[in-house]
Parts: structure tokens; sequence; C-alpha cells
């Protein structure tokens, strides 16, 4: 089996998959009944050991969204001799205070960026750029790297026309706000629940690859909804991984409560990568 490979991110390096955060802290974007069951899955032990499986199988990278549970899991990976890195996403309350972003700089993140969906797109969708290129600005005066993640292409392509001091991207592949409006604007209602529309995939994969910066893909499984076989899985990644910069990486979220998501993924990926490096 070929090894999960290391792609270049700034100045250091990550793999090619990063373990995400969602199902570990019942974040299912699906419904409640899901997120109380990853909810209560997820006790401290099962989270350790979901990252001490991620190092055994070449996972180095784990994004989180920084609360006190999430903080507290990280360190204790850490006292138990962990060495999976960290990055930082923020909750949308550094809006508000922006002393969470110092306290997320003394943890050593390799990498921190506001949240895509409650920071990041709600300001350029409000017209509240300036807000959010200060908490770009506050993360870069920590010294640590600065990211950006998106939902909405246009923001990476705005950040990108206007040069704005970031390290690297975090690109949703659906946009979850302007699947809705369509939605409306077809139906004349709001949809029930999240949309995820295959089409926006293309656009964000185009922009990705437009700029030099490394980007870190999400929503690749659209928060599970393209889990239906193992065929649809490799499909899905191998999707993404064609149309990101080879240099890119893919963040998915995995749980092991019903088999082991992290070493078969890790194996997935790692393939693909070797049969697109053949091609």
């Amino acid at each position: 089996m070929p090894s999960l490979p290391q792609v270049p991110f700034c100045d250091t390096q990550v793999s090619r998959l990063i373990l995400g955060d969602n199902p570990l802290y019942g974040y299912s974007h699906f419904n409640r009944l899901l997120s109380q069951h990853q909810t209560e899955y997820h006790t401290p032990e099962q989270v350790l050991g979901t990252l001490a499986r991620a190092e055994q199988v070449g996972i180095t990278a784990w994004q989180n969204t920084m609360d006190e549970r999430s903080m507290a899991d990280l360190r204790a990976h850490r006292e138990a001799g962990g060495v999976i890195r960290w990055l930082c996403l923020s909750t949308s309350s550094w809006l508000d205070d922006r002393a969470g972003i110092s306290k997320a700089a003394a943890l050593d993140p390799i990498g921190m960026a506001p949240h895509g969906g409650g920071i990041g797109d709600r300001c350029f969708r409000e017209g509240r750029i300036d807000e959010l290129k200060d908490i770009l600005a506050r993360i870069r005066d920590t010294g640590k790297r600065v990211g950006l993640s998106v939902h909405n292409p246009d923001l990476l392509k705005t950040a990108e026309d206007e040069a704005w001091d970031v390290d690297y991207y975090m690109a949703g592949l659906y946009h979850l706000q302007g699947a809705a409006r369509e939605f409306e604007e077809k139906f004349g209602h709001r949809p029930l629940s999240e949309v995820y529309l295959r089409e926006h995939r293309d656009v964000m994969c185009e922009v990705v690859r437009q700029t030099a910066k490394p980007c870190i893909a999400f929503k690749v499984l659209a928060a599970g909804r393209a889990i239906g076989s193992s065929d649809q899985i490799r499909a899905e990644f191998r999707y993404a991984l064609e149309r990101i910069k080879p240099t890119d990486s893919i963040l998915v979220g995995m749980y092991q409560t019903f088999g082991d998501q992290v070493g078969e993924n890790a194996a997935l990926v790692a393939d693909i990568c070797a049969e697109l490096d053949a091609a």
C-alpha cells in the first residue's frame, strides 16, 4: 500500500489528507439526532483514540474549531505524547471577542483561520470586509500563519485579486448560502436544511487552481451525503484530488463508530494520489 503523501504548507508540510472535527464534536450538518449520536459517542477517550489512529496512518494535521472541549482534547493528546499538528478554526465569537486570537496562538497552531461561514462569508455578504481584514491582521501579529476559510468562491477571488495578507485558504467545495438562495429563487421558499449543489464544486476547484497559495478543500463528501458506497467515496475523493492542485490537501471529518474510517480513508487517498502521480 502506498504511503500517505505529504505536501508543502507554507514553510512546513502536512499530509494530503487532514483530519476534521465535525463528527468528533457533533456538528453533523445533517440533523440533531445524528449530531447527538456523534456527541455522545465521542468521549475524550474516543477522540484521543481517533487522533492516535490518525497519526498511525500518516495523517499529520488536525483542524478543529477552538472551544473548551476541543482544546482539552488537544492538550490531553499532546500530554500523552501525540504529535499531530493543529490547525485552528475560530468560532464566530472572534468577531466580537478578539482575545480569542491570542488565546489560540498560545496553543501553538500551525495556522489560524476565522470561521468560513460564521465570519468570512458573513463579513463578505454583509459588507464588513474591514472587520474580516482586521481579524486576519491580528492573526498575523501573533506570528502564526494566516488562513482564510471560505464557502463562497468570490471571497477567495477577492482575496487573491486584492493580494490580501493570507498564507493559505480553506476552500469549501459547496457554497451553502448560494445554494439556499438558488433554491429559494426557484421554489419560492427556503429549504428545510442545507442544500449541496454539485455544480458548485467545479467553480471552487477552478478558483483553487488559480492561486499559488496552499489550499485545503473541505466538504469533500458533502457532509456525509456522498458516502453511499465505498466506490462513491473513492469517486468523491478522486474528484477533489484531481481538480485541486497536486500540492493541496483535503480535509475530511471521520469517526470510528462503524469501522476504521481513518485507516480506510488514508489508504484510499494514498492509493488515488499514487494513481494520479503515475498518470
